[in-house]
């Protein structure tokens, strides 16, 4: 009986190879044998019964065998006997870090110091950056108009910081209805509705109202604009004449010729500017002792804490005529109210709120008018100092008054001697104001 398939002959067997009793294609020759066990002789490949291959002869060399692994080394056929294929027992497949050939180990655990300490890194840079570039932008802001270098004649500096702050009713910039809303008339030029000295040092900080309304004497200026002098004659005005009459630089003279201190900075706000940086906060909170109302500034206040917005801002800082003290009352308001909105505008709240911080600023910014040395670190101490006179670590008080001539409020010129010696020497304040 012919143990080849039909129709295969001895020169097929020749041509296919030897030493296999089964009939099995060509890849099969040259594939790695897999052998579940030890084979008994005239055993196939698969545990199957089969006849014993023919003797090599005609020249033909022996063949390796493949039989337990023999044949290209002992371990050629090493793990497939078992079916183990890939390096897990059971042909489990591949398992990460058992693989004896050298395969991919588990990923690292992550470093989480080091990915916590190049966060803060970034963090920190940003902030940084941010804060850099915010400086900057806000220096560049500063409208410095004021050249205090025109002003001759200036006493000897003191200890401590002195600034002129000044509110004037400049209508720059407000169309007719908000003119209306906010009740300022529609007067040309501008004028001073409101004057501070505020004093920085480091035996707590003053703050000084100038009543517009003060008997003044207007000294020998130089014109801001002309250039020319101009002789003092004696002439006697009230303060806030000064400003209309030549500006900020003569007003900063005729403080310092009427009081001895001198001026370090200048700083002064319109009425716009004014109700934007207090709406830009969202309001101010104060509380009013006694309720009043002015229809020259359409002033309308209960008494008690409230938060005023812009408009009831200005109303507030403006109203006079509700008054018997006029004047005096309306600096003592202005005061008060100055203090708590630099209050408002120091607090973490503003400060570390960009959606507060920016408008606020960029209102602030734009509508002050300071001298050419002013910085914005000086204009930071300054709100900085006015928000510690209102936590009652400085002291605030209206220019002492000794009576009035002829409209104006004659200044005390005994108090005010004193009271500017303390501030030049830094001393606290002792001098008490109307």
């Amino acid at each position: 009986m012919n143990d080849w398939p039909e129709g295969w002959s001895g020169d097929d067997r020749d041509r296919y190879g030897r030493g296999s009793a089964s009939a099995q294609p060509e890849s099969a020759r040259v594939m790695r044998q897999v052998r579940r066990g030890q084979g008994a002789p005239g055993q196939g490949a698969y545990g199957r019964q089969g006849p014993s291959a023919p003797p090599y002869g005609n020249g033909v060399p022996q063949q390796p065998s493949y039989v337990d692994g023999q044949g290209y080394g002992g371990d050629y056929d090493s793990g497939y006997n078992t079916g183990q294929v890939y390096g897990s027992p059971g042909g489990g497949g591949y398992d990460g870090p058992s693989d004896p050939g050298g395969g991919r180990g588990p990923r690292p655990a992550p470093n989480w110091r080091k990915r916590i300490k190049w966060t803060a890194i970034v963090v920190i840079t940003g902030l940084i950056v941010t804060t850099v570039g915010t400086y900057f932008w806000a220096d560049s802001k500063l409208n410095r108009e004021v050249d205090l270098s025109k002003v001759i004649d200036r006493p000897e500096q003191g200890d401590g910081t002195n600034y002129l702050i000044v509110g004037s009713d400049s209508r720059a910039g407000l169309s007719s209805e908000q003119k209306k809303q906010l009740h300022t008339g529609s007067a040309e030029g501008k004028r001073t509705d409101s004057m501070m000295i505020l004093h920085t040092g480091s035996n707590g900080d003053t703050l000084i109202s100038l009543p517009r309304d003060s008997d003044v004497e207007i000294p020998t200026f130089v014109g801001s604009e002309s250039g020319k002098t101009y002789k003092g004659t004696g002439r006697h005005v009230k303060l806030n004449a000064a400003y209309a009459e030549d500006g900020p630089e003569l007003l900063v003279r005729t403080v310092e010729f009427n009081t001895g201190l001198r001026i370090d900075h200048y700083v002064e706000i319109g009425f716009a500017g004014f109700a934007s940086i207090v709406d830009a906060v969202g309001g101010v909170e104060i509380d009013i002792d006694k309720g009043f109302k002015d229809k020259y500034s359409g002033a309308d206040f209960k008494a008690g804490k409230q938060t005023l917005n812009g408009d009831q801002a200005l109303a507030f800082v403006r109203t006079r005529h509700a008054f018997a003290a006029s004047d005096l009352q309306r600096t003592k308001n202005q005061q008060k109210f100055l203090a708590a909105l630099a209050h408002q505008v120091a607090t973490p709240g503003t400060v570390l709120n960009p959606f507060k911080l920016y408008p606020t600023l960029g209102a602030g910014l734009d509508s002050l008018i300071v001298d050419k040395d002013m910085g914005l670190y000086d204009l930071g101490s300054m709100f900085f100092a006015m928000k510690g006179v209102n936590g009652g670590d400085g002291t605030s008080l209206n220019m002492p008054i000794s009576g009035s001539s002829g409209g104006n409020l004659v200044w005390n010129k005994t108090k005010v001697k004193q009271l500017v010696q303390e501030l030049n020497n830094d001393e606290k304040v002792t001098v008490t104001g109307n």
